[in-house]
């Protein structure tokens, strides 16, 4: 985990661009009690929102075709995830810990009662994957054996070199970092500036801002590749669209969880949807498009609420002490295996 420090820079020169094109930096509710407004009549979605929730992406397989919650069991789960705030409590034994329980951002279930973020395939859950799928262990550098099929990418547990390490631990990309957007245990986060032709998604995990152009400008060729692909976007109706291509062929596809990613950036098309629900929701909609990994699309909803809390920066370079560490163990290992062959 690496630390959280002082408001982002970025963020408020980005804020300055965004009140120097708008005139303001959010417009209010008009009459009808219709979602705020920019001066050029597109939906507002600027502000800081969440995006914390202990719904799961797939349905559990317990549950089989059930869609939602009742609403007992909805509020039972929210009672129970309420109760699991053991803050400033000590790890429990045989753990090391981390930070005290302050710093976990789970959330609790999706108001709508869903059993799942998932929505399309209607099983809620993963499209199977193709037969050549690749698979490769996420963004945390730990390897779960067992589950795991056939073909494997697993770079990123060396430590010959910070190159060598997994992309989270060298704070390109990772955990909830998106895109797309997937809940994680912190820092679920991000803030939108709008332009009338451009967005900015400026997410608080790795402090990374995709600057979306609004223009009907072209993708970039196909042989520029960015960690975050290159999105286009356009309004459908008062929808923002965000489609995005030429993501690296470094990265994965599809990372479902802490310990498991699938597939590379190099074939994925992701298209994500931003609606203004009201003026504290905003509901981000994602499909992921990767026909070399899985065998159809599938589409994920997942409820923002706006947040009165600015972004703050996650100092993950700065902060990041972790790679140092497992360095130097790295080194302390090679000077005992050098001592060992010289006895």
């Amino acid at each position: 985990m690496k630390m959280r420090t002082a408001p982002a820079p970025l963020g408020v020169l980005v804020a300055a661009l965004v009140l120097t094109v708008t005139g303001t930096a959010g417009a209010q509710p008009d009459a009808t009690g219709d979602p705020a407004r920019t001066p050029g009549g597109m939906p507002d979605l600027q502000g800081v929102w969440h995006f914390n929730t202990t719904t799961p992406l797939q349905r559990p397989e317990r549950l089989g075709d059930q869609t939602h919650y009742t609403e007992e069991e909805h509020a039972a789960l929210a009672a129970r995830t309420a109760a699991f705030r053991p803050w400033d409590q000590p790890p429990p034994e045989g753990s090391v810990g981390s930070y005290n329980q302050f710093w976990w951002d789970h959330g609790g279930p999706v108001a709508d009662r869903r059993t799942s973020l998932i929505v399309d395939p209607e099983d809620g859950r993963l499209p199977p994957l193709t037969p050549g799928a690749i698979r490769q262990v996420g963004s945390v550098e730990r390897h779960v054996p067992g589950t795991l099929p056939v073909r494997y990418r697993i770079g990123g547990l060396s430590a010959d070199g910070p190159e060598e390490r997994g992309l989270a631990a060298r704070c390109l990309v990772g955990y909830n970092v998106g895109p797309p957007l997937l809940p994680g245990g912190y820092n679920n986060n991000l803030q939108i500036f709008q332009a009338e032709d451009h967005v900015v998604v400026l997410t608080e995990m790795v402090h990374d801002a995709r600057i979306v152009p609004l223009d009907g400008r072209p993708h970039a060729p196909e042989a520029v590749r960015l960690w975050n692909g290159d999105p286009r976007g356009h309004w459908d109706g008062d929808t923002l669209v965000v489609e995005s291509t030429n993501f690296s062929a470094k990265r994965a596809s599809f990372e479902p969880g802490a310990t498991v990613a699938f597939g590379t950036g190099a074939t994925l098309r992701l298209v994500e949807r931003f609606t203004r629900l009201d003026d504290d929701t905003l509901l981000y909609t994602y499909t992921v498009d990767d026909p070399a990994t899985f065998t159809a699309p599938f589409t994920a909803t997942i409820p923002l609420t706006r947040s009165p809390d600015p972004i703050f920066e996650y100092a993950c370079h700065e902060g990041n002490y972790g790679m140092a560490n497992m360095l130097r163990a790295g080194r302390a290992e090679d000077a005992a295996a050098v001592a060992a062959r010289a006895r």
